[in-house]
């Protein structure tokens, strides 16, 4: 019988070599996994893009659309690769759910090795899959999750004290070590949502456009680029609904000439204290954002790459978009791998615009250097 099914498998024309699909099972291609499947008359067996079995000459091979076709042929699934059963992507996605359910059903923060146990896996394996998958650590995903619980408990009216413990903080004093970061503010006062915080506000010109420069007693909270001012003022009415606004005095106002100064001329730097308020995976991304130097852009995927979550992307670019800090956090600096802009939340000439200015610094820069 294997006979017959071989010889009916090389009647038909094998072209697995011209087929592109052929380079994602030469380079092993675990993404490709699920999308087609190939069978090899020599050896009998069908198996998965990804198999880690010794390479099979192309004039053998047969790609197949779907998994009834690959066993239509009549050959056994490749004991390595078990193409019949859930890719190892899909299992490691179902791995990392589990354990993030498990995190958010717990009183108590899991251990590592309490997670890795459950999933079956080892701690360094389970540790590298998670933060794949999720762009966290599994303590960093654990602290993420109970600083949005404390919020919420806040939110919905429960004493701060019955939220810090319902969040699964063992102790107060281990949460107030780390509730302004986690709040922006304290917990009484976000408890009342926010009301009362004063956020020191002005408005400057800069050759892009206006530009709102906002504070609160952490730190610059926002820097809004736009066209109109009175726009810019009511964006930031929106952002902080219940804070007071108050208008910057002339010491105020010299730090935004500052910024409008580094807009301008961006080699200057622009060293201030930031008010950054986000999630853990959000604050991640602004930091590697951060770290761009003038005249340099990245695209998403090196971000992904730098915050250890290859596969984040989409997370990356929403991020991005939530940034409240324009050219202090310099998401204007990341674009796509085909060297297209992207969006900004502040306009794409703009974008175009900083990114030129910058460029154009970094080469006379490089070129005083060679002199």
């Amino acid at each position: 019988m294997f006979i017959t099914l071989a010889k009916n498998l090389k009647s038909a024309p094998l072209q697995a070599a011209d087929d592109p699909r052929w380079a994602r099972i030469v380079a092993r291609d675990k993404s490709a996994d699920g999308a087609f499947w190939y069978s090899v008359a020599t050896t009998g067996v069908y198996c998965r893009p990804s198999c880690p079995s010794r390479r099979a000459n192309p004039k053998n091979v047969q790609l197949h659309d779907t998994l009834d076709q690959a066993r239509a042929t009549g050959f056994r699934p490749c004991r390595r690769c078990d193409p019949d059963g859930p890719s190892l992507e899909a299992g490691n996605a179902a791995m990392v759910a589990a354990a993030c359910r498990r995190i958010e059903q717990s009183q108590e923060e899991p251990s590592l090795a309490e997670l890795a146990d459950a999933a079956g896996r080892s701690a360094g394996y389970f540790h590298r899959i998670f933060k794949a998958a999720t762009g966290l650590t599994p303590k960093d995903y654990a602290a993420a999750h109970r600083a949005a619980r404390v919020r919420q408990g806040l939110e919905d009216g429960a004493s701060v004290t019955t939220a810090i413990y319902v969040a699964g903080f063992n102790s107060s004093g281990r949460f107030y070590e780390k509730s302004t970061g986690m709040l922006g503010m304290t917990p009484t006062r976000y408890r009342a949502g926010g009301a009362d915080e004063e956020i020191r506000f002005a408005v400057g010109e800069t050759s892009l456009g206006a530009i709102l420069v906002a504070s609160s007693q952490k730190g610059v909270a926002s820097i809004l680029l736009g066209d109109d001012p009175d726009a810019l003022v009511r964006d930031l009415q929106d952002r902080f609904p219940r804070a007071r606004l108050i208008g910057g005095d002339h010491d105020y106002e010299a730090l935004v000439a500052r910024v409008v100064g580094f807009v301008e001329v961006p080699a200057l730097g622009l060293d201030l204290p930031l008010d950054v308020r986000g999630t853990a995976f959000q604050q991640r991304v602004w930091q590697a954002l951060q770290d761009i130097p003038v005249g340099r852009t990245v695209s998403y995927a090196d971000i992904a790459q730098r915050i250890g979550a290859p596969k984040a992307t989409r997370a990356i670019a929403a991020a991005c978009a939530a940034n409240n800090l324009a050219v202090a956090i310099p998401c204007h600096r990341v674009i796509r791998r085909d060297g297209d802009l992207s969006g900004y939340a502040w306009g794409a000439e703009r974008k175009r615009a900083l990114l030129e200015r910058e460029a154009g610094e970094s080469d006379s820069a490089y070129r005083s250097a060679r002199r």
